[in-house]
């Protein structure tokens, strides 16, 4: 099974009150993969940007971190999406809102519209930290797509290089595939056979992707699968929130349209109201 690495990592900085934070974010983890890291400020250049980036990433030249500043004007999105393909970034950083409200829903904000737009990698945090935190539970998704089966190899590539002790792969299995209405003790007794059964051909079928992982990749982190009944992606989002994951692994998003965008689904029910940091996979 290929797995994907890495190999730049790119992060687009704002000077915010979080810039500090997510410059340490983004430097962790490029040091944890590895990893060349492109730091994408829309804007101009000046001795003085230079310098306060500089001092944020002071700590992390004595580990000898490969790093590289681009300036560039224009639109944010068209800028970001367009620098990522021009340094060849593997995996895009975005700071992100928990939850964004009724007009950042609709009008899109530019998290949301990279996200959607990016040919590589996303990941969003929500709560980025000048202090180091483990990522000790990882949650993935494990819905049966074509897509599926290298999202759960980079959710296992991301864990064994951030040391997590737990991944849980979650398949979402529709209600619509319960065909039995419930009227009486006989067609409840019939439905949860149904369940049951659905929930060994899922299981069967993510343990068959498990088995071609690196066993490297897999050493030292507790496996747990759960098949879960509910609309796609927002019961993903609501167990991970439950299960105080530390990373939400997600496929990336299908090519939406005017409709897709009034009426949630999949992906956009996790990007409306994120439970945790999320990982596009592309």
């Amino acid at each position: 099974m290929h797995l994907k690495s890495f190999n730049t990592i790119g992060i687009g900085i704002a000077f915010s009150p979080n810039l500090k934070a997510n410059i340490c974010e983004a430097s962790r983890l490029a040091l944890f993969f590895q990893s060349k890291l492109v730091l994408i400020h829309v804007g101009e250049e000046s001795d003085e940007k230079i310098s306060t980036l500089k001092s944020f990433l002071q700590p992390f030249l004595k580990a000898k971190i490969d790093f590289k500043i681009v300036f560039k004007t224009g639109d944010p999105v068209d800028v970001i999406l367009s620098t990522s393909i021009d340094q060849r970034i593997d995996l895009l950083i975005l700071g992100a809102l928990q939850r964004e409200n009724i007009l950042n829903y609709y009008m899109g904000s530019i998290a949301r519209k990279i996200t959607r737009k990016a040919k590589c990698s996303v990941l969003l945090l929500i709560k980025p930290s000048e202090q180091s935190f483990p990522c000790n539970h990882i949650v993935v998704n494990g819905l049966k797509d074509p897509k599926t089966k290298e999202t759960i190899s980079t959710a296992f590539y991301v864990g064994h290089q951030l040391g997590t002790k737990k991944m849980t792969i979650v398949e979402e299995i529709s209600q619509e595939e319960v065909s039995v209405k419930v009227e009486d003790d006989k067609s409840l007794r019939k439905a949860n056979l149904v369940k049951e059964r659905l929930k060994l051909r899922e299981e069967s079928r993510v343990k068959e992707i498990i088995t071609q992982i690196p066993d490297d990749f897999k050493r030292d982190i507790s496996i747990k699968t759960q098949p879960i009944f509910g609309k796609r992606g927002y019961s993903i989002g609501h167990y991970a929130q439950l299960a105080r994951a530390d990373l939400l692994v997600m496929n990336s998003p299908s090519k939406l349209n005017f409709w897709d965008r009034l009426f949630p689904h999949d992906i956009e029910y996790i990007l409306t109201e994120l439970p945790t940091d999320v990982l596009i996979v592309r």
